[in-house]
């Protein structure tokens, strides 16, 4: 049996190889490997802040920290002294990808930075977007910005304090259980100028998750001039409404209030019912009788000892030697249960149960009848609101300069990063494509399970299903010989056969289960090796991080003619001469291999490089011996590039 094992396994070592070289040499695509590369994303259109943190230097001259102190707050606390950082993600960092993390907890950190112009709430819409990341979780504490309100007497930055006036507030917040997304303006009244903060009804939502899983998340807040919200959280939307509807205390007060001079009249009823004087007690209404009586039918129990106490002195007892009878009192030794009573039904006098008296009726009062004087609930009446007002757009709120962060935090490492705030609602979509959902799709690549990362991995060679198979098959057959080496008898194989012998159906199981797996291993040997799956989308292409791959994408969907493929191939190539007659002929055989890689993977990166090879080569001299080896090595890449094109098709 060890030696069947042996060759077993050995058997299995072989098939791999051969799997592995067939494939190998079968497969005509090379997978190329892209290096995803930070670049750091341009907004689209224009935006009146875009900050992505990823130049340190630049955040050191446009964000200012606040040097104030929070008022009516103890000494020790009140200075705004949290520390602030520009650096990588704790997970899924990418070189080059920062961010600004508040280091600090517990103490007041508040940090901001000016707009590139005044945003104005007029005719466009308003668009703030940021992502925020509890690295650590969150136990109490926010995360929330404040665009702060343009006024000539609050536009020193290191003054920045919770008291600086801002047009909106926005973002997550939480402390216990309380889990919070602010939205918050400040009305201005149109009567008399005072401000009114108004608060924006619960998301709809659940938000728990987004404080205490550890990964950054997308928050969107578009206002638009029609006075309708849309608050998204990794874009999907959480809560929405209006500004004229969805908010307390309302933008616009009633017309009418209650008068608060108003008095109730001595002469007002308000009692609904009345007791009914003309009723009269009942005769046999006896109010005295009492709400149980004794039971007679009740008897003593058999074996009821009534002459013995329930209780007696402890015989055992003794006075003890330093008891005062002036200052203690007459001893009297503790009490013991009676163990005369342990075996009896009980002790002492018998008592009869009581039960309920079915005279008994309580005291009498008078029924109550409806009250003919009966007014109703008394309320003041109604005055016309002295401070009423009527505001149809309170989109139009106070402009705003800047924004910044105020923050208290019993957690350390918030994570913030992308702040976009713009008139444009599809400036923030395409911002959100080339920066969150690009982090988004990296953590979902790195976070694949190792289930996944074998799918994956034999979505490229399914003929390792075959060596999968028998791999786990070995533990199988190893427990069976041991169970057979125990038993030390073929008794198992004797009970199996007369087993079948009664039932011969079981022959087409014996069939299935050991055909099924050398179909398998058939299939994967002979065919498999031949064909290749179709790729997912995300393994097609790398992550569109900038322009480039974008432009890439797009020529994808949009596949050039005939024509222009020739006219990119013959780029292609008078760019692979320019490069053969520059470099020595260890770089021109390692520019060979480069060239029918990047023809496979991309040609708009040998188009580009094609521009520059037909401005140099119109000053190079012809007829040399050089240019002719240098034709036919050409001509070799033609070839190649040609086949590796069709085969890329085909795949």
């Amino acid at each position: 049996m060890a030696r069947l094992i042996a060759n077993l396994i050995i058997y299995l070592c072989l098939l791999g190889s051969i799997i592995s070289a067939n494939e190998d040499g079968d497969s005509i695509v090379q997978d190329v490997v892209t290096k995803l590369v930070y670049k750091t994303p341009e907004v689209s259109g224009f935006a009146h802040l875009v900050e992505t943190f990823d130049d340190e230097e630049k955040f050191k001259k446009t964000w200012v920290l606040s040097e104030a102190k929070k008022d009516s707050t103890d000494e020790d606390i009140a200075k705004y002294d949290g520390i602030w950082s520009v650096e990588e993600p704790k997970k899924h960092a990418q070189e080059g990808d920062l961010g600004l993390v508040l280091k600090s907890k517990a103490r007041h950190a508040a940090v901001s930075t000016l707009l590139s112009k005044p945003f104005h709430f007029k005719s466009s819409p308003l668009v703030v977007q940021y992502e925020v990341n509890f690295q650590e979780g969150q136990e109490c504490g926010g995360a929330y910005l404040k665009l702060l309100t343009l006024d000539l007497e609050h536009q020193d930055l290191k003054k920045f304090h919770d008291k600086t006036p801002y047009t909106i507030m926005f973002g997550p917040d939480k402390c216990g259980n309380d889990h919070m997304l602010h939205f918050i303006f400040r009305h201005k009244n149109p009567l008399n100028g005072t401000i009114e903060e108004k608060h924006c009804k619960k998301a709809r939502e659940r938000l728990e998750d987004f404080f205490k899983d550890k990964q950054p998340h997308l928050y969107t807040l578009i206002i638009r001039p029609d006075n309708s919200f849309e608050i998204k959280v990794d874009n999907k939307i959480v809560n929405s409404g209006s500004l004229l509807d969805d908010f307390t205390p309302p933008v616009n007060p009633p017309l009418e209030i209650e008068d608060p001079t108003d008095v109730q009249p001595e002469d007002w009823d308000d009692r609904e019912k009345i007791p009914d004087l003309s009723a009269v007690k009942p005769e046999d209404w006896d109010e005295d009788a009492p709400a149980q009586i004794v039971d007679e039918d009740d008897i003593m129990p058999e074996g009821w000892l009534e002459d013995e106490p329930p209780m007696i002195s402890n015989p055992d007892s003794v006075k003890p030697e330093d008891w005062d009878v002036e200052m203690d009192g007459e001893w009297e030794p503790p009490e013991i249960p009676n163990p005369k009573c342990a075996d009896a039904s009980g002790c002492g006098p018998y008592k009869q149960k009581m039960k309920k008296n079915p005279r008994y009726k309580g005291k009498w009062s008078p029924p109550l009848i409806n009250n003919p004087n009966y007014k109703g609930k008394w309320k003041p009446r109604l005055m016309h609101n002295p401070d009423y007002f009527n505001d149809e757009h309170p989109f139009r709120m106070t402009p705003i300069f800047a924004v910044g962060f105020e923050l208290w935090s019993m957690s350390t490492d918030i994570f913030f990063d992308n702040i976009l705030v713009t008139d444009s609602e599809d400036v923030a979509k395409k911002w959100a494509d080339a920066t969150f959902e690009v982090r988004r799709a990296k953590i979902a690549e790195e976070s694949v399970t190792l289930w996944g990362r074998i799918l994956k991995a034999t979505n490229y060679k399914p003929g390792w299903w075959a060596l999968y198979f028998l791999y786990c098959a070995i533990p199988v057959v190893l427990y069976v010989w041991y169970l057979l080496k125990r038993a030390g008898e073929w008794s198992v194989w004797r009970q199996i056969g007369t087993f079948t012998a009664e039932h011969p159906w079981i022959w087409a199981v014996y069939i299935i289960a050991a055909g099924f797996p050398i179909l398998l291993v058939i299939y994967c040997c002979c065919f498999a090796s031949q064909e290749k799956y179709d790729l997912k989308d995300e393994d097609k292409q790398p992550l569109d991080i900038n322009e480039e791959a974008a432009q890439k994408q797009e020529e994808t969907e949009n596949p050039p003619t005939s024509a222009e493929a020739d006219e990119k191939e013959n780029a292609s190539l008078s760019a692979e001469a320019e490069e053969k007659e520059s470099a020595s002929v260890n770089a021109e055989a390692d520019e060979k291999e480069n060239a029918s890689v990047s023809a496979g993977a991309s040609e708009k990166q040998n188009a580009s490089i094609s521009v520059e090879a037909d401005e140099e080569t119109e000053n190079q001299p012809a007829g040399t011996e050089a240019e002719e080896d240098t034709e036919k090595e050409i001509e070799e890449i033609i070839e190649s590039e040609k086949n590796v094109s069709k085969k890329s098709q085909n795949i």
